[in-house]
């Protein structure tokens, strides 16, 4: 038996398919079937779409920027915990 491949939905797609309900007026079902993918995928996608717009949740570019001043802060503080030992290392040698 093969494992059933998830298909995959890009953002564009989903922000369209949602565009068909919120500003065609389209129902849920009829969306999702005219796009041939599950009422439950288009719901989801527009709560997705509802609590990003709402600020709620963060959008991906975001989140990359959130992972990476994360990152640069981590690099931050380990480079002041450097330069305070070498500080203290160096009065201690003034001595």
């Amino acid at each position: 038996m093969t494992a059933k491949k998830r298909k995959q939905f890009t953002p564009e797609f989903k922000r369209e398919t949602v565009a068909l309900i919120t500003e065609q007026g389209y129902s849920i079902a009829k969306a999702a079937q005219a796009v041939g993918t599950t009422d439950t995928n288009v719901r989801r996608w527009k709560s997705e779409l509802e609590a990003e717009a709402s600020g709620e949740r963060l959008n991906s570019d975001e989140r990359a920027e959130l992972v990476r001043l994360r990152r640069e802060n981590k690099e931050l503080r380990q480079e002041k915990e450097i330069l305070k030992k070498a500080s203290a290392f160096f009065a201690k040698e003034m001595k």
